[in-house]
């Protein structure tokens, strides 16, 4: 029996309409279906070759990509520095949430600490747009930590992007997916 679909974690809609299915919820399904989904826990088990190898292929790509970001002169990055590099990919004009940034990273359940990271973000050098990562429901959780209260949105209205009641206009149209968008082909 297929699991409950909760609409708020189990999936999300790609940049073409379609339907994806979230880690977490292969992961409550507890196998590989075999379809070669985007997200497999399971190292595609059972994908029929040659499809396997190629979606393992692909997925050694992208941890390759995920390594190249490292900053110079490092033997290891920590976990925040990984963060401020993805986040200074985000394009001026779109924004993303703390959890795609850890899904892209490998820690999809450390959303909270890359919120930690963009709080401590402010004078890092080079700078780090923490203003473009906001909370999966569009909103601007982390505006307090920022110098004044309004200084967030008032950074995000230079790029154009609008919010209301502290909550990013047509985020779903402005949202930057990492794992999307930095994805290797």
């Amino acid at each position: 029996m297929s699991p409950k679909i909760n609409d708020n974690t189990d999936y999300y809609f790609d940049e073409n309409g379609l339907v994806v299915f979230t880690e977490k919820y292969h992961l409550n399904k507890g196998y590989c279906c075999g379809h070669g989904c985007r997200h497999c826990p399971f190292r595609y088990e059972a994908v029929p070759e040659p499809r396997r190898s190629m979606f393992l292929k692909n997925q050694n790509q992208q941890e390759e990509k995920l390594k190249s970001i490292l900053p110079s002169n490092k033997k290891e990055a920590s976990f925040f520095e990984l963060v401020y590099d993805v986040v200074r990919l985000i394009p001026k004009g779109r924004v993303t949430t703390y959890g795609a940034v850890a899904t892209y990273l490998g820690s999809k359940m450390s959303a909270r600490m890359v919120g930690w990271a963009m709080n401590g973000a402010h004078g890092i050098s080079p700078k780090v747009p923490a203003h473009r990562v906001i909370n999966r429901n569009g909103m601007l959780s982390g505006k307090a930590h920022f110098a004044t209260p309004t200084l967030m949105e008032e950074l995000l209205a230079k790029e154009k992007i609008f919010v209301k009641d502290d909550t990013v206009i047509d985020f779903q149209k402005k949202f930057w997916d990492p794992t999307v968008e930095l994805e290797i082909n």
